[in-house]
């Protein structure tokens, strides 16, 4: 039995995903299909798949679910959600330029940025919430030893480096290898960044999806990271190989991402039920 499902393809700075409006095309195997569906050449190509559907409570409007390109569901993902806000509004679904979005970390406010025809969202900012600075994982003994860097949980875990010449780190061997470091019995994010003058250059390895060119809790995570080790102040411009987000660590305790949604393409895919 064939069933057609219609998806659009969208990126944050190079951070790209498939997403699905599950309200009109329920999944019923997301993981399967994010690894399936997330494979270049033979399939869409992406960083993973992101479901769009109805909250599990009054206090949200919509609700994400993200899958990453080997089928490991992740907690949230900072570039899915802004292309998720331009995506309710320009297609309709909502118009409010405020959107309280369920993801497994919480609820996360989007705040759209209108262009002057009030039909195009240019830019959305996400309350990322309060980060977390420390992880039990990290007091366990072993005898592979970390090298130096800050743990910063933004409902999903990250570990960043910071070093003299970002290029010159090899991001595949040293990303994957401490991506499964046992300090990280859940695996983990890792930043690799360097202060210059024009903002912080990072590259990143994201757990389940490998090297990607934007990152956006690992952003929010770099900004955090620097501002505790007196690196940097509590505004930070992010630079990534896809692209530039900026950073906020408001006193209220809460970290504010910011940055544009891009859609690339939209089509239909035919899904094989009985496979």
């Amino acid at each position: 039995m064939d069933q057609t499902i219609h998806f659009i393809k969208m990126h944050g700075v190079g951070n790209d995903y498939i997403f699905v409006d599950t309200t009109k095309y329920p999944i019923n195997d997301p993981a399967r299909l994010a690894v399936a569906w997330s494979r270049p050449h033979v399939g869409i190509g992406s960083d993973g798949l992101v479901l769009i559907g109805r909250p599990s409570t009054p206090e949200a409007d919509f609700s994400m679910r993200i899958f990453n390109a080997d089928g490991s569901e992740g907690l949230m993902c900072g570039n899915a959600s802004r292309c998720i806000g331009k995506y309710l509004y320009e297609r309709g679904m909502t118009h409010k330029t405020s959107i309280r979005l369920e993801t497994a970390s919480g609820i996360k406010t989007l705040e759209l940025t209108v262009g002057d025809n009030a039909a195009v969202v240019e830019r959305v900012r996400v309350d990322m919430l309060a980060p977390i600075l420390q992880d039990e994982s990290l007091m366990l003994p072993d005898g592979d030893a970390l090298p130096d860097g800050v743990f910063v949980s933004m409902g999903n875990p990250h570990y960043v480096i910071f070093v003299s010449d970002v290029e010159a780190v090899d991001v595949e061997c040293e990303g994957s290898r401490l991506e499964h470091h046992p300090r990280f019995p859940e695996r983990c994010n890792i930043e690799f960044a360097q202060i210059r003058p024009d903002g912080i250059r990072m590259r990143v390895w994201e757990r389940g999806s490998g090297i990607t060119l934007a990152c956006g809790t690992g952003a929010c995570a770099t900004a955090v990271a620097a501002a505790v080790t007196g690196r940097a102040g509590r505004q930070s411009r992010i630079i990534m190989d896809g692209g530039v987000l900026d950073i906020d660590w408001n006193e209220d305790g809460h970290v504010y991402l910011s940055g544009p949604a891009t859609i690339t393409f939209e089509g239909d895919i035919s899904l094989d039920l009985d496979q």
